[in-house]
């Protein structure tokens, strides 16, 4: 007998050693109202609201770390320092208290951090290869943003990294989230356009492009705890390309997640702009349905869950912004009964809908709101 929605989605699982009521998980959405890296009192009611709305796991917006070029803007909230890890505090205490589960999402932008800009404009973009863009292949110039990072800057980074972690799991947070995506600088070492490094932190073979990766996981692993959860968020899909791919197939992939594995990650977090898309040609699963099989660990899934649109789509002409409407969750359901994934992550829907699992559980698909990015003005 096929199962419901809410059956499925609110079936309790266990993620290492950490015990969910359900399988929602809050996206890492940037929302980018902190002053100079400190987040406003009004996240703490903004992350408790989506706890008390039956929000099984939350993962905060992304968060720099304690390295002097971490952060694109000021209003990038920080991971690091006693103002901002005490409203962090009072954050992770609000979630507790609401009954819910958080980890924050620990990052660096590297090279997406433009130079000469705030915070620190004085320090130059952290890259593999000095690169911002990777050459077009049509005879163009590379883009360049920085020099490429020495052995000890990389070691630096690590070693920032490894204190985040340390830190959230010092203020009672449920695990961490590593950002290996979206272009920034885990993914730039990963991806062969961007690193172009002839050394043992090159993309030459698939071992050397997952090394920095890797030492960061290590050293969150050993700066916490054997069992403190570790999340590890990596895309196909870049901001610079959202064609770019890093596996070609299932076993580039292999030798791409193995490492890692081996590092410690507990869950990999695979984001793509459309949950449902097949990762590769000649068979149906997705990229969290590869990584299952392949890396034998829990797997999330994320991109454009409930609504019609993808994740940077444009349409127009509605009056208050880009909207997108809710959509079908069917395909959640056949997904989850091939076993492809273990936990889906909302983003869009929940910035707009804080109640939008609450509807789910009791069955009111049909009242969940459009997204708009008129939402984004606002922290609610």
């Amino acid at each position: 007998m096929r199962e419901t929605l809410a059956q499925i989605l609110f079936e309790p699982v266990r993620i290492g050693t950490l015990d969910l009521p359900n399988r929602i998980v809050m996206a890492p959405m940037s929302r980018r109202f902190s002053q100079d890296g400190v987040m406003p009192p009004a996240y703490v009611d903004y992350y408790r609201r989506r706890a008390a709305a039956d929000v099984g796991l939350i993962l905060s917006e992304c968060a720099g770390v304690d390295h002097a070029s971490a952060r694109r803007l000021p209003s990038y909230p920080s991971f690091h320092g006693a103002e901002a890890l005490s409203r962090w505090r009072e954050v992770i205490d609000a979630v507790h208290e609401a009954g819910g589960r958080m980890m924050p999402q620990i990052w660096h932008a590297g090279a997406t951090k433009i130079a000469g800009s705030e915070p620190n404009p004085q320090v130059d973009p952290a890259s593999p290869s000095g690169l911002f863009m990777p050459i077009d292949g049509q005879g163009g110039d590379a883009v360049m943003a920085t020099r490429p990072m020495s052995d000890s800057a990389i070691a630096d980074v690590v070693a920032a990294f490894g204190q985040a972690a340390a830190d959230a799991c010092a203020l009672g947070f449920d695990g961490v989230e590593i950002h290996g995506a979206h272009g920034y600088l885990i993914d730039q070492f990963l991806w062969p356009a961007m690193n172009l490094r002839a050394d043992h932190y090159g993309a030459n073979g698939a071992e050397s492009a997952t090394r920095f990766a890797a030492e960061i996981v290590a050293e969150c692993r050993r700066r916490t705890t054997p069992d403190f959860p570790l999340f590890f968020r990596f895309s196909q899909w870049k901001q610079q390309d959202y064609a770019a791919t890093l596996a070609s197939g299932p076993a580039a992939l292999e030798a791409l997640l193995r490492p890692l594995v081996d590092a410690g990650v507990t869950l990999f977090h695979c984001s793509l702009r459309r949950y449902w898309e097949a990762a590769f040609a000649g068979d149906p699963l997705t990229l969290a349905g590869w990584t299952s099989r392949i890396s034998g660990l829990p797997v999330c899934t994320v991109g454009s869950v409930g609504l019609d649109t993808a994740f940077g789509a444009q349409d127009r002409g509605t009056g208050d912004g880009y909207r997108s409407r809710p959509a079908s969750l069917d395909g959640l359901v056949t997904l989850f009964e091939r076993g492809e994934f273990d936990l889906v992550a909302v983003g869009r829907a929940l910035i707009s809908d804080p109640l939008w699992a609450q509807k789910v559980r009791q069955g009111r698909i049909d009242a969940h709101k459009p997204y708009s990015t008129a939402d984004l003005e606002t922290l609610y």
